[in-house]
């Protein structure tokens, strides 16, 4: 059994696609360049919002200046429409009540900027007790650098035995591969199946209940 289960947030526990692209396409107009069909964007995203941008940008405008241009657009229009679209994918209320009853520590790994990390879960899982929060910060590097998973293990006081860290991403399995924590990758998030099997991962599933056999395994 796991005693810490470490969830990434985007195309893991929510789908949060389309108000990303949203809000993507608001900061590219407003700065006058064209925007992307919605589809382009799960292949964008999971990097945190600065790579965001610079594959959004068109080519001759991925500079330092446009990104962080982009990101003062960007932010105070995410956090005002970070809801609007985005939903739980099925089961995963279930199943997060499920571990927690049954005595497992829970929490979140995101590239996803802090604020808007703790504002999801705060309003998609507000009787959901994680250990940890945690999205993207200033001097902090994301993931795949295991330094997230760290953390997060250290201050549930758990060994990397004792986890299971489930994403939807190659990031996601490079990130627990790097942590030498258990991988398992979801099928239902924002990139296809061959990624996640190119990793290697020790489990990959297509429900969420085959994440709750898991963890709660002796």
């Amino acid at each position: 059994m796991k005693r810490l289960v470490i969830f990434d947030l985007d195309g893991t526990l929510l789908n949060t696609i389309a108000d990303l692209a949203q809000s993507t396409n608001h900061a590219l107009a407003t700065l006058g360049y064209p925007t992307h069909d919605l589809s382009a964007y799960p292949f964008m995203v999971g990097n945190g919002i600065n790579k965001l941008f610079e594959r959004a940008l068109p080519e001759g405008a991925k500079s330092e200046a446009n990104i962080l241009r982009m990101r003062a657009a960007f932010i105070p229009y995410y956090d005002l429409h970070n809801t609007d679209l985005s939903t739980p994918y099925p089961g995963i209320p279930e199943l997060l009540t499920q571990l927690h009853q049954q005595g497992v520590k829970l929490a979140v790994a995101s590239n996803k900027y802090q604020a808007a990390t703790q504002q999801l879960i705060a309003h998609y899982f507000p009787t959901i007790p994680f250990s940890s929060i945690l999205g993207q910060r200033e001097g902090i590097p994301v993931k795949p650098d295991p330094q997230i998973v760290h953390q997060i293990m250290s201050e549930s006081g758990v060994s990397a035995s004792e986890v299971l860290y489930v994403g939807d991403s190659g990031v996601d399995m490079q990130t627990a591969k790097n942590a030498v924590v258990t991988a398992c990758g979801v099928t239902w998030g924002f990139r296809p199946r061959t990624e996640l099997e190119a990793f290697s991962p020790q489990f990959i599933v297509e429900k969420c209940d085959e994440i709750a056999k898991i963890a709660l395994t002796d």
